[in-house]
Parts: C-alpha cells; structure tokens; sequence
C-alpha cells in the first residue's frame, strides 16, 4: 500500500469516527492544547514585544530570550518536566510555551520597530500619552507583522502538540504514538494528515484574521 491507500482506508474507517478515540474526538484534545499553549504564549509575548518596541529598550535581552527558547528541545523539556512533576497537562504546556514565546515576541517587537517614525513624533507633538501612542499609532501599522508572528507560533504549537500523547494525554497524537507501537501505519498516516490540514485549516483562520483585523490601507502597503 502506498500513503494514499493509508490515508483513504484509514478517513474511510467508521471506526475512527466515532467514541473516545474517534477523529472529532482527538481534533477538539488537539485544538485545545494548542489554544491554551498560544494563548499563554501571546499574555506572555505580546506585552513584552510591544513594551520594548515601543520604548527601543531590551532589543538584545529580547533576542537573547528567543535563541534560548528556540535551543531547547520541545520532547527532551517535556521528558525532563514529567519526570520532576509527573504524568499531566503541565509537562506538554511548558514545552508548547517555550516553543510558541519566540517567534510572538520577536515579531512583535520588530513590528513596533518598524513602525515610521514621522506619525509617532507628530502624536508625540500634539501631547498622546505613550500608550495611547503605542495602541493607537504604532499597533494598527504593526499588525500584520504582529500577526505574521502569532501565525507563526500556531502553526509550530499545532505541529508539536503531539507530544502531548507521550505522556498520556489525547489529541492527534495518540494516532501517531499508538500507530507505531501498534505497528499500524494506516492510524500513523491518518495522524500525521489530519496535523498537515490542521495547519492549512490554521493558515486559512490566520488569513482571515489579517483580513478582518487590518485596515485595508495598511495591507496595501
């Protein structure tokens, strides 16, 4: 058999449809660690980046951060959190963070930075205060940038979440864990298919998010 006849039999199996283990079922564990892992990662990422982008300061400490969340393994962190807290939702959150921190932060301070600077001194001159500066001049032109990052960072937390089934946990992962244990390439397939259209389906919400959120003179620039 090759992939294709893998991933027919193994979408057109009623079986996987269905019950605890069904398709619908491991999709929903899926989205929601991803959600929780790019939510904590944006509260984190996002008012740091825009704070020392705005203000110019912490451009080195924030680069030095980035390549030190991005040196560490996703599955050795999540191994070496297990064995210190045990089997649970934390050891995969921490890793899916870690991963999920350095492409929202950096984005979104290069954003800031990139800003021009001429309509920044002009609110400056007409007396904005500095958040108004930040969230109302800086921010709208930033956004796509913004969004670039936080699109980025999804689509590495929705890849890597499967490690979440290593410590027992659910989500698309669980096909692709027992599919090898069982030696059952038709699940490993399914599992690594339905990861590769989550992330399409992730690149479409982001694409539409950019559409609704920017204004349409910033994406034409």
């Amino acid at each position: 058999m090759n992939v294709l006849d893998f991933v027919n039999a193994f979408f057109s199996d009623s079986a996987h449809w269905h019950g605890y283990d069904g398709i619908p079922q491991r999709l929903l564990e899926h989205v929601q660690y991803t959600l929780m892992a790019l939510g904590l990662a944006a509260a984190i990422g996002l008012p740091v980046g825009l704070l020392t982008g705005h203000t110019g300061r912490g451009g080195n400490a924030v680069a030095f951060v980035a390549t030190a969340a991005r040196a560490l393994p996703s599955f050795g962190l999540l191994v070496l959190i297990a064995v210190v807290v045990g089997i649970g939702l934390l050891p995969v959150m921490i890793p899916l963070v870690v991963l999920a921190i350095p492409p929202i932060l950096v984005t979104t301070y290069e954003a800031v930075r990139s800003v021009d600077p001429s309509p920044v001194d002009a609110a400056r001159g007409m007396g904005m205060r500095e958040s108004s500066i930040l969230f109302r001049v800086e921010l709208p032109v930033a956004l796509p940038l913004v969004l670039s990052g936080l699109r980025s960072a999804a689509i590495q937390v929705v890849s890597t979440a499967t490690i979440a089934a290593y410590v027992s946990l659910g989500g698309i992962g669980r096909y692709i864990i027992d599919g090898l244990y069982q030696r059952d390439y038709e699940k490993v397939v399914g599992g690594a298919t339905l990861v590769a259209l989550l992330a399409l389906v992730t690149l479409a919400v982001f694409w539409a998010a950019e559409r609704l959120a920017v204004s349409p003179g910033v994406r034409r620039r």
